[in-house]
C-alpha cells in the first residue's frame, strides 16, 4: 500500500530562515515627513491558499473577499515621523483581519486602506496625528481589478467601487448547458498565446459579471456614500487633478474565450465629478487580433490617463501602423490630448517613430516622452511641450536599452497638493538617479541633469563597500535625501541624507534578518566564454568556509536571457556590495546545509544584427555552462563532480536542456518549467516567430524531445495551479512521463493550489525538503 503523501519539513536550520519575521514594506507620504511601515506577516499557510478561487478571464478571484486570491495582506501600520523618528501605531483597526491597498491622502494627513473582513473588503482611513482608524464603508468593495479605491484631490472623499446593491449569483438553471461551445473564425489571423484562466463557457461569463460588476460611489472621509449611475464592469474610476471628472473605462460583451478580459470589448467615458455622463471618449472592439510579435498593440486609442501637470485634460496615445510591429511606417504612434469642456476634436501632442511606452510630466512647458523598439533594443525620450509652445519635440536620449553601462538614469518625481506625481524640476534641470552599472558592479547615483546643456552634475554616487540608492529629495534646498543603505552583511536601511553637509541621519534600524549564516561569504566573479562574451556570477560560500579548504558539492542556479549585443550581455548586473536577501524561493537555504551556490551565472543568449538568438540557444547554454564550471573549478571552491543546476520557470527549462545535451552536472532541479514547445507554438520568452515559421528551433530546444538523453537524476516540482502563460502544469507531468518511459531518474512533486510562484508555508518548506533530499542523495555523496 502506497504511503499517503504528507508535507515535509527541511532541516531546522533552513526552518528557521524561512520563518524569520519579515521586513516592513514601507511607503513615503505626499509631504515627505512621514513614512507607513507596513508590517508583513509569516508565509500563509496551505489552509489559506486552498481557499476556493473564481478562475475566469485571466483573473483569480477570492469569492468571499471580491478581490483578488493571491495577494499578501499587512498585520498592521505604523506612521513614523521622518523628522523626529517619533512612531504612531494606527489602532482602532478589528483583530485577526487583512490589510490590503494603502494610500495617502493627497496632503498627507490621512492615510486609506482596505480591510478583508470575513464577509469581504471594506474601506478605512487612518488619521496621519494620532493614527486613530476607523471604518468608511460595510464589506462592499470590489477589487477583482486592483485599486478599489482613488483619493479626491480635494482630500474630503474618495472614488470606490462597491458591489452592486442587488447582486445576486446567476440562476442555477445557467449550470445546466443549453448547448455546445462555439467558437469560429472567418479567415482572419488570429494568433493567441498561451493564456490560463480563460472564460470557457456561458456559465463562465456569468460568473465572470457576477464578480466583475461594481457600483461607481462617491464616498466622504465621514462615511457617507453616493452611488452614481448603473453598475458596469469597472476596470478604473480615476478622478481627475481638479476633483471635476472622473475617467471611467468598462468592459462589455462579446467576450471571448480565446483572450483575457483586458482584450474584452472596452468603453471610454469622461464623467463629471458626480457622476454624469460628459463624453464617450472611445469604443474599442474585442482585440483577439492583435499580432503576437513584441511591441504589437491594439488599434484604436490606449492608455488613457490624465494629464498630471494640468487640471483635467485626457491623454492617450493611438497606432498609426494598425499595431503592426512589421508593417513600416515613419510614425507609429500619436499621442493626443483632449481638455474640457471635451466637446472638440483632441489635439496632437507628439508622434512617436517607435512605439511610445509612456510619458514623465513636468509642467506646462516641460514633458519626457518614452518610445523603445524590441528588434534593436533601442529606447528614446524626447523633450515636448504638453501645452504647445514647442511643437518640435527634441531628443534627450537615444541608446539600447540592453546597454546598463550608458544608462542616463530616470526623472525623480514629487507629489504635488492635488495627490499627482511629476518630474522634480527647476527650469531646465531635472534629477535623474539610475543604477550606475559598471564593470565593479552597480553604484547607484542621483544626478542634477540640465535638459538644456545636456551636461549632468553628480551629486551622490554610491562608494564600496556600501551599496546606496536614492530613493527620494525630502528637501531640495539642501539637497536632503531619503536613501537605502546595505552592505554584504548588513541589511537595508533608510536614511536622510544631507549632501551639502555630509551628514546621513538614520531612519530605519532593522537587523540581520539572518543571523545564523550571517557569516557566509559572498563574492562576484568575473570569466569568459569559449566565444569571447563576458560573464558574471554571484558565488556565496557557507559559514566557516576558508579558501583552503577542500572544494565543496556546488548548485547553479540560473536563468538565460536574450541579447542582441554580445557587449551588452557581457555587462555586469549586479552589485557585490548587496546584502543577500533571502526569498522563499532563493536556492541561498543550502548554505547552512554545507554546499556553495553560484546564483545567477549569466547565461546569455545573443543574436546580433539580422542573427536569431535561438538558432544557436543549445550551444550557447552549454558554452555559457561550462565556463562556469571552469572558473569554479579554478577558484578551488566547486568540486566538478559534485555539481548541480536548477531553475524556475524558463531557469527550469535551462535546466532540462544542460542535462539533455550535456554530461556536465549530476543532477538537476526544475521547478516550474516548460519542457514541450510545441505547446506554445505562437511564440515563447522571447522568441517572436511561430513553430510553423521555426519548427527546428521549437524542436531542438524542446527537452522533451530530448527526454532520451538525460542520463542526471532530475527533480521536477510545479504548482498545480499554475496560471504563467505556458507553464501550465501538463509541461512537468508530460515530461516526467517521457523521463520515466527512458528509465530516467526522476520524481515530480506537485504543490496543491500554488500558482508559477509558491506561498504557503507548508508548500516552500516541502519544496526545500525536495531541493536538499535530492541534493543529499545525488550530489553530496556522488563521489
Amino acid at each position: 500500500m502506497n504511503e499517503i503523501p504528507t508535507y515535509k519539513l527541511p532541516p531546522s536550520e533552513i526552518v528557521a530562515l524561512v520563518d524569520a519575521e519579515p521586513t516592513p514594506y514601507l511607503a513615503l507620504d505626499p509631504t515627505w515627513s512621514m513614512m507607513a511601515l507596513m508590517h508583513r506577516p509569516s508565509l500563509p499557510s496551505i489552509e489559506d491558499i486552498a481557499r476556493e478561487e473564481a478562475r475566469l478571464a485571466g483573473l483569480r478571484i477570492d469569492p468571499t473577499s471580491n478581490g483578488p486570491s493571491r495577494v499578501d495582506y499587512f498585520t498592521g501600520f505604523t506612521l513614523r515621523s521622518l523628522k523626529t523618528g517619533d512612531d504612531t501605531v494606527v489602532t482602532g483597526l478589528p483583530e485577526d483581519v487583512g490589510l490590503g491597498q494603502t494610500h495617502f491622502s493627497p496632503d498627507g494627513s490621512l492615510i486609506a486602506f482596505t480591510v478583508r473582513e470575513k464577509e469581504g473588503l471594506s474601506l478605512w482611513v487612518a488619521e496621519r496625528k494620532d493614527g486613530a482608524a476607523r471604518r468608511l464603508t460595510d464589506p462592499e468593495l470590489n477589487g477583482v481589478f486592483g485599486v478599489a479605491f482613488h483619493w479626491k484631490p480635494d482630500c474630503d472623499g474618495l472614488v470606490a467601487r462597491l458591489l452592486p446593491e442587488d447582486r445576486r449569483a446567476p440562476d442555477k438553471v445557467t449550470e445546466t448547458p443549453t448547448g455546445p461551445v462555439i467558437q469560429d473564425n472567418d479567415g482572419r489571423t488570429a494568433p493567441s498565446r498561451t493564456y490560463q484562466d480563460l472564460l470557457k463557457n456561458e456559465l463562465d461569463s456569468a460568473w465572470f459579471e457576477h464578480y466583475a460588476t461594481s457600483q461607481l460611489a462617491l464616498v466622504t472621509v465621514d462615511g457617507n456614500i453616493q452611488r452614481v449611475g448603473d453598475p458596469k464592469i469597472i476596470t478604473r474610476a480615476v478622478p481627475s487633478p481638479d476633483g471635476a471628472y472622473i475617467l471611467l473605462e468598462t468592459i462589455e460583451r462579446p467576450y471571448s474565450y480565446l483572450v483575457p478580459y483586458y482584450r474584452f470589448p472596452e468603453s471610454v467615458d469622461i464623467l463629471s465629478s458626480s457622476g454624469d455622463p460628459v463624453r464617450r471618449i472611445a469604443d474599442l472592439p474585442l482585440a483577439e487580433e492583435v499580432p503576437i510579435a513584441f511591441d504589437a498593440v491594439p488599434t484604436g486609442p490606449r492608455g488613457h490617463e490624465w494629464r498630471a501637470d494640468a487640471d483635467a485634460e485626457l491623454i492617450w496615445v493611438e497606432a498609426q501602423d494598425g499595431g503592426d510591429p512589421a508593417v513600416e511606417t515613419e510614425t507609429r504612434d500619436i499621442a493626443f490630448g483632449l481638455a474640457p469642456p471635451f466637446d472638440g476634436e483632441p489635439r496632437e501632442l507628439m508622434r512617436f517613430g517607435l512605439r511610445q511606452m509612456d510619458f514623465n510630466w513636468g509642467r506646462g512647458d516641460l514633458a519626457l516622452g518614452r518610445e523603445r523598439w524590441w528588434k534593436d533594443r533601442r529606447v528614446r525620450i524626447s523633450r515636448f511641450s504638453p501645452d504647445g509652445r514647442d511643437q518640435d519635440p527634441t531628443v534627450v536620449f537615444d541608446r539600447s536599452y540592453e546597454d546598463r553601462y550608458s544608462d542616463p538614469g530616470s526623472p525623480l518625481h514629487r507629489a504635488t497638493e492635488r495627490g499627482t506625481r511629476v518630474m522634480w524640476s527647476n527650469g531646465d534641470v531635472l534629477y535623474l538617479s539610475g543604477d550606475g552599472a559598471s564593470a565593479e558592479g552597480d553604484r547607484p547615483f542621483l544626478d542634477r541633469y540640465d535638459l538644456s546643456s545636456g551636461e549632468a552634475t553628480r551629486l551622490m554616487h554610491s562608494e564600496p563597500p556600501v551599496y546606496e540608492r536614492p530613493i527620494q529629495i525630502i528637501d531640495e534646498s539642501g539637497p536632503v535625501i531619503l536613501v537605502s543603505r546595505e552592505r554584504e552583511d548588513e541589511p537595508t536601511n533608510f536614511y536622510l541624507r544631507n549632501l551639502d553637509e555630509g551628514t546621513l541621519r538614520e531612519v530605519t534600524s532593522f537587523p540581520h534578518p539572518y543571523p545564523s549564516i550571517s557569516e557566509a561569504s559572498k563574492e562576484l566573479i568575473r570569466y569568459q566564454r569559449e566565444d569571447g562574451v563576458q560573464l558574471t556570477a554571484t558565488l556565496h560560500t557557507p559559514p566557516g568556509y576558508k579558501d583552503e579548504d577542500d572544494p565543496l558539492p556546488i548548485l547553479f542556479w540560473a536563468y538565460p536571457r536574450e541579447f542582441k549585443s554580445a557587449d551588452a550581455a557581457g555587462q555586469v548586473k549586479d552589485s557585490p556590495n548587496r546584502f543577500a536577501r533571502i526569498a522563499p524561493h532563493s536556492p541561498l537555504y543550502l548554505l547552512t546545509q554545507g554546499y556553495a551556490v553560484l546564483d545567477g551565472p549569466t547565461m546569455p543568449i545573443v543574436g546580433e544584427g539580422d542573427d536569431e538568438a535561438n538558432d544557436t540557444y543549445v550551444e550557447q547554454l552549454v558554452a555559457s555552462a561550462k565556463a562556469a564550471i571552469d572558473e569554479v573549478v579554478r577558484l578551488g571552491v566547486a568540486d566538478r563532480d559534485r555539481i548541480a543546476v536548477g531553475g524556475h520557470s524558463y531557469g527550469a527549462f535551462m535546466t532540462a536542456n544542460l542535462l539533455a545535451h550535456t554530461d556536465f552536472f549530476q543532477a538537476g532541479i526544475a521547478r516550474s518549467g516548460a519542457y514541450n514547445r510545441t505547446l506554445t507554438p505562437f511564440g515563447f520568452q522571447s522568441e517572436e516567430r511561430t513553430i510553423w515559421q521555426a519548427p527546428e528551433v521549437y524542436s531542438s530546444m524542446s527537452p522533451f524531445m530530448h527526454a532520451d538523453k538525460i542520463k542526471a537524476p532530475l527533480l521536477l516540482m510545479h504548482g498545480e495551479a499554475d496560471n504563467n502563460p505556458g507553464t501550465f502544469p501538463m509541461q512537468s507531468e508530460r515530461f516526467y512521463n517521457a523521463l520515466k518511459g527512458h528509465g530516467a531518474v526522476t520524481r515530480l512533486v506537485m504543490l496543491p493550489h500554488e500558482s508559477h510562484g509558491y506561498r504557503a508555508r507548508e508548500s516552500i518548506l516541502h519544496m526545500l525538503y525536495e531541493m536538499t533530499r535530492w541534493m543529499e542523495l545525488y550530489v553530496k555523496n556522488s563521489t
